[in-house]
């Protein structure tokens, strides 16, 4: 791993309940003197402020280091648009419990290697939540989400004579979703 230049640890986890300490600790002992968090599930690179921010400021020779590649991104098109935004400011990524350092060739060519693997695993999992979900509807127990507008009473304003802007605002919805309960009157 390079250890000439500063390293910057980011830890993630998918959602709030759980824990960020065991990736904080690998990140802190592996020499990073900086780690930034986030909490939030993700498929993909929006909304993930504190990755952008050290995507936008880490320097030539510095390097993002997390504790796996999942960490960091679940598919290989985001991965690559990492390393490709590390390597365009002369960055690199490291993992500490695989062995990914992208200043090295082999480094490189097994971080290539696990991308295709979890993206691979991210659409295994896909696969088995629609198939679940198919199976769910088939035994007629899924049925999605409940509604959450209800309906009826964005039609009852409307046959009142309330225009779709004031239903809108008065029910805080959008107004495509009035029109949408004016098609069905």
């Amino acid at each position: 791993m390079n250890t000439s230049y500063a390293k910057i640890g980011y830890a993630r986890t998918s959602t709030m309940d759980q824990n960020l300490d065991t990736q904080i600790a690998a990140l802190k002992v592996a020499g990073c003197g900086m780690v930034r968090t986030e909490q939030k599930g993700c498929a993909s690179l929006v909304g993930r402020p504190e990755l952008k921010t050290i995507l936008d400021f880490i320097h030539a020779g510095e390097t993002l280091v997390v504790t796996r590649i999942d960490r960091l991104a679940r598919s290989l098109s985001d991965l690559q648009t990492i390393v490709v935004a590390l390597k365009s400011k002369g960055a690199h990524l490291a993992a500490t419990e695989q062995p990914v350092d992208t200043s090295t060739a082999s480094g490189k060519a097994f971080f290539d290697m696990l991308g295709v693997f979890a993206e691979f695993e991210t659409n295994l999992r896909r696969e088995r939540q629609a198939e679940g979900i198919a199976a769910a509807k088939n035994r007629g127990v899924y049925r999605g989400r409940l509604p959450q507008i209800d309906m009826a009473a964005i039609q009852a304003k409307l046959a009142e004579g309330v225009s779709p802007t004031e239903v809108a605002r008065s029910m805080q919805i959008s107004r495509g979703t009035v029109y949408k309960a004016k098609a069905l009157m």
